[in-house]
């Protein structure tokens, strides 16, 4: 026992200068650190101070700059519109297309996941599409054409009995004035729109023209980014700078995803409405006006909250001149049942984040669409806006959001490979339960009694 006690005390001596060293260090980083945050708050103080000196003039400059890009934003963003409307003839097939597009994809990517190839997989994605679109023109939109001279006769006749309806506390010649203007109107707009029609550059041939063209368009379009639409954004990158190669293809993959959810969400919604609310038509209406008003339903799905509301009305005033008040009543009660189940239920589940905008923003757009780029306009108001929102929404994070907690993240990486590092240095046995001291066996030296081998 007396032999071992130097081994002991040095043991302890050594780890009594660990601890101090480990002292040390400690005390010099946090002097280090402490050193560190002063700097950056002297820093910050100076900064802030010339910033509150900054005088009328850099203000002014700041506000020219900022000036300077907003119009130069304008500018593009006006020549952008400029080009979609007076090229209406080259845009609207492409926006077209690229719809059809996101409702094909989903078919021709799950073909190719099968082993087809990218031919393959777009002829049967188009072969199917051709198929469908046949059977709905022979089943459902054939018949609404020739039903539609009924609904525009039962139409007339709604406005015709509503001129004679008597509304308590309102003047009836008001009613029949506003209905009389509102007519005039409506028929001045189909006017005018005959005369463009019968006129100039809008003669039958040209406009017989324009739309084989834009079926031609719409059909290659398709086909073409069916098959390869993920080499031409390839290209379109190649011809940005480097840098700016990853951020187009963010904004191009997010753009793409929510322009897909949205057309077939709408397709899905609209079908559910048509389905839903034709169910009630073909029960308590003729069929010849039932159709149409299905058609109309579904198509009215593609301009959210003025599509419902609009089909809705058209729908409850066919009742009520054909079957009377009762059965309008129950139409209208049909109408918003659907609606609802569809709004509450139905359409948060298919669109997810697809269309993630307050019912404001949904009618300012559909109005700056429609002011902007007539029917059409309207019709794509919303899944632009959709799109904007999305990209506001996922936009990357910038390069400095993080910097100061990485570099808290390195004094603690810094702190804990130092514990580490100079953890015990020794392992000193446990006493035993009797109260003995510790004992540490050293390694033999040569020479010694108990050496091996000797």
């Amino acid at each position: 026992m007396q032999a071992q006690r130097p081994g002991v005390w040095a043991l302890l001596n050594k780890w009594l200068d660990a601890r101090r060293a480990r002292a040390e260090r400690l005390a010099l980083l946090e002097a280090q650190d402490k050193a560190r945050i002063e700097a950056e708050t002297r820093a910050e103080e100076k900064t802030a101070a010339e910033q509150d000196d900054v005088g009328a003039g850099d203000l002014l400059r700041v506000v020219s700059d900022v000036a300077w890009r907003i119009l130069l934003v304008g500018v593009v963003a006006g020549l952008l519109v400029y080009a979609v409307i007076h090229l209406s003839v080259i845009t609207l097939p492409a926006i077209l297309a690229v719809f059809i597009t996101a409702l094909l994809m989903p078919l021709a990517n799950w073909l190719r996941g099968k082993g087809l190839g990218r031919g393959s997989s777009t002829a049967i994605s188009i072969l199917v599409a051709l198929i469908v679109l046949s059977g709905v023109i022979t089943m459902i939109v054939s018949p609404a054409i020739q039903g539609f001279e009924g609904l525009v006769a039962s139409v007339s006749s709604a406005i015709t009995e509503l001129q004679g309806l008597q509304i308590p506390f309102l003047d009836p010649a008001l009613i029949t004035e506003m209905i009389d203007n509102a007519w005039l109107q409506i028929q001045g707009m189909i006017t005018d729109n005959t005369d463009r029609l019968l006129s100039g550059a809008w003669t039958a041939g040209a406009a017989v023209v324009q739309i084989l063209l834009g079926l031609v368009l719409i059909i290659a379009l398709t086909v073409y980014f069916v098959h390869s639409g993920d080499k031409l954004m390839e290209w379109i990158a190649t011809l940005l700078p480097p840098k700016s190669r990853p951020g187009l293809h963010h904004a191009g993959g997010i753009a793409y995803g929510v322009m897909g959810r949205y057309v077939r969400g709408v397709a899905m919604v609209g079908f559910i409405d048509a389905v839903g609310i034709g169910i009630f038509l073909l029960i308590f209406l003729d069929i010849n006006l039932a159709i149409p008003l299905i058609v109309l339903t579904f198509v009215g799905a593609f301009l959210p909250i003025i599509g419902a509301f609009l089909t809705g009305l058209l729908a409850a005033l066919v009742a009520f001149v054909t079957e009377g008040w009762v059965i309008a009543l129950v139409i209208v009660g049909a109408v918003v049942l659907v609606q609802q189940l569809e709004s509450n239920i139905f359409a948060p589940r298919i669109y997810g984040q697809a269309l993630e905008l307050p019912s404001p923003v949904v009618l300012i757009a559909i109005t700056a669409g429609g002011i902007l780029g007539g029917i059409p306009g309207m019709f794509l108001a919303t899944p632009v806006a959709a799109v904007l929102a999305a990209l506001l929404r996922n936009r990357p994070p910038a390069h400095n959001e993080h910097t100061d907690e990485s570099e808290g993240e390195v004094d603690e990486k810094r702190r804990r490979a130092l514990t580490t590092a100079e953890s015990a240095v020794v392992v000193v046995a446990r006493p035993e339960e009797t109260g003995e001291a510790a004992t540490v066996k050293e390694p033999p030296k040569k020479g010694d009694k108990d050496a091996p081998g000797e």
